[in-house]
């Protein structure tokens, strides 16, 4: 199994000695990383393979790191963020899973990965084993993001006792269509395009055991990971409407949305750290781990729509017509929030606490 202590650091350039680091090791070189990859989605996915190799893994002892580095992605373009998070997600379920290289099992080729888990009415993906031991997958799974684009993914399928099994898959290979027919129109992660793909036979290799995939620790802690990747966006937006304050005397109105924006801000980021050391101390397996992570997805969710509320409000329309990264990021963080069930997931939380308050756990 590749344990994040045997990949290589990342070493910024020295020159850049910004604030935003853990473990001494500075993230602002990333700043330059992403401006040398934007608005080109083969450099950013080049990116995601460069940095697989390099971001250590969630439970390594360096969960901070592994957030901020998404946080920081995020905080610059979270078109980037979104294209290296399931990347580097799919690698930590490899070796959850004990695969032995980041490159994933053998036969499959390295390069950009997904994460295809995504469930929808009308259609399914079924596994089956063949007699000589080898895992085929037939079906359609829908919402698989750059699909069209990328080298290889997780896929969970459905196999006997009404159990998922997670699978992995080369999808350059026979029997994987990607289906873009249905025109993607959305102008928020505009280059982040997601289709169905159809399986017919498509060879696969199993990860993990039956139920594994959503049972295991890391299915929280990747979740935690997306949660980052909302902040950085939400500190994106904040820093905007920062540097507009800077440039007029703000009013009482004014520093009041900064206030709510501050407040908003610290507390996610507050959650972040405090479930990152619980990762690394062993604090967040089993139903801890879930509910940590419903908590603090809530609270990114909850602080990134405070801070896009009090951008709208304070800046009006100016920044939303003439500034187009500051659009771009309002867009594409409307939309990536949209992985947060809202209501349904605060109903989720709800009744984890209430379960957990009558099996004899810790009262408020």
């Amino acid at each position: 199994m590749l344990r994040s202590d045997d990949r290589p650091s990342v070493t910024p350039a020295p020159e850049h000695t910004g604030s935003q680091s853990a473990g001494g090791t500075s993230l602002d070189f990333l700043a330059d990383r992403v401006d040398a990859v934007r608005g080109s989605l083969p450099r950013t996915l080049a990116l995601a393979g460069e940095l697989g190799t390099a971001v250590p893994l969630p439970g390594s002892g360096r969960t901070a790191l592994t957030w901020q580095f998404l946080t920081t992605l995020a905080a610059e373009d979270l078109t980037v963020a979104r294209v290296v998070e399931p990347h580097l997600d799919a690698l930590a379920i490899l070796d959850q899973a004990g695969m032995s290289s980041p490159a994933g099992p053998a036969g499959l080729p390295g390069g950009t990965w997904g994460v295809f888990a995504a469930e929808g009415p009308g259609v399914a993906v079924m596994a089956s084993e063949e007699q000589d031991g080898t895992w085929t997958l037939t079906g359609t799974k829908p919402w698989c993001s750059l699909a069209e684009h990328l080298d290889s993914a997780i896929v969970t399928a459905h196999v006997r006792d009404g159990k998922r099994r997670a699978f992995a898959v080369d999808l350059r290979a026979d029997g994987v269509t990607p289906e873009p027919a249905g025109a993607w129109v959305s102008h928020g992660l505009a280059t982040v395009t997601s289709c169905p793909v159809r399986f017919d036979a498509a060879v696969a290799v199993p990860v993990g055991d039956a139920d594994w995939y959503l049972t295991r620790d890391g299915f929280a802690w990747g979740g935690i990971g997306v949660a980052a990747c909302w902040y950085g966006g939400a500190l994106g937006v904040a820093r905007t409407l920062l540097a507009a304050s800077r440039h007029r005397t703000p009013d009482q109105i004014a520093l009041m949305h900064l206030g709510r924006v501050d407040a908003a801000l610290h507390g996610t980021r507050t959650a972040l750290a405090a479930a990152a050391d619980a990762v690394d101390d062993g604090r967040a397996s089993g139903q801890e781990g879930a509910l940590l992570a419903a908590r603090v997805r809530s609270l990114a969710f909850d602080g990134a729509e405070r801070v896009l509320e009090a951008a709208a409000h304070a800046l009006g329309p100016a920044p939303l017509a003439f500034d187009e990264r500051h659009a771009a990021r309002v867009a594409d963080l409307h939309l990536y929030l949209r992985q947060h069930h809202a209501e349904r997931d605060d109903a989720s939380l709800g009744r984890r606490i209430l379960e957990g308050t009558l099996q004899g756990g810790a009262q408020w």
